[in-house]
């Protein structure tokens, strides 16, 4: 049985169609990828016990971190600190591809969005149970 989480990333990200897919679930950590659509968003959240990383594999956007607007491209990261107000929209022309690492774990193991519409109504939190 294999242990931990290990493949190409980058092709991952650049080949997500889904808004939300999570692809690993560790005690502590969870990474997701994520495709945002173009004038889609993620929303306005707080994550009061989350510190997150973020890093852009192909597109355009904004992460806004407490009212300060970080314009974001291929091969940045942006950190978001537990407890600050953020969102990340996609304002290129193509999908904004990135992936995320959520640190402990936000959502279920498993969990796919296929869409933002889907993300916004599924209210799901982190039930403790890792993927391996």
């Amino acid at each position: 049985m294999k242990k931990g989480f290990a493949d190409d990333i980058e092709k991952l990200t650049e080949d997500n169609t889904d808004f939300r897919r999570v692809i690993y679930t560790g005690h502590n950590l969870q990474l997701v990828l994520m495709s945002i659509e173009p004038g889609d968003e993620i929303g306005e959240e707080v994550h009061d016990d989350i510190d997150q990383f973020f890093r852009v594999e192909a597109g355009e956007g904004e992460i806004t971190i407490d009212g300060t607007v970080h314009k974001v491209k291929a091969d940045d990261a942006v950190i978001v600190p537990q407890g600050a107000r953020h969102n990340v929209v996609s304002t290129g022309k193509e999908a904004l591809k990135l992936y995320t690492i959520y640190g402990p774990p936000e959502h279920r193991d498993g969990t796919i969005h296929e869409t933002c519409a889907q993300a916004n109504v599924s209210h799901e939190h982190f039930d403790g149970k890792t993927t391996e």
